[in-house]
């Protein structure tokens, strides 16, 4: 598995949905690569900081920009 393809299988990681041999390979790339290592720490720890926002705490702009920003996070193909 490359870097690339683990960015892409992250969220389905997260939320336990790979099929186990993709689970493997994903386990596996990460115990090698202390680079994905970390971007899967940040990623963990960028949901549990988001999940402790309260809606009603954040401008409906920064609300949106937010938003706008998860959904157009780059992905490689």
């Amino acid at each position: 598995m490359t870097c690339a393809q683990l960015v892409e299988l992250v969220t389905a990681f997260l939320e336990g949905t790979l099929d186990s041999e993709t689970e493997r390979r994903f386990v596996e790339h990460l115990a090698m690569c202390e680079g994905c290592e970390i971007y899967l720490d940040q990623i963990r720890r960028s949901i549990d900081e988001v999940g402790r926002l309260r809606a009603e705490s954040l401008s409906e702009e920064t609300r949106d920009r937010l938003l706008d920003a998860f959904r157009n996070f780059p992905r490689d193909s």
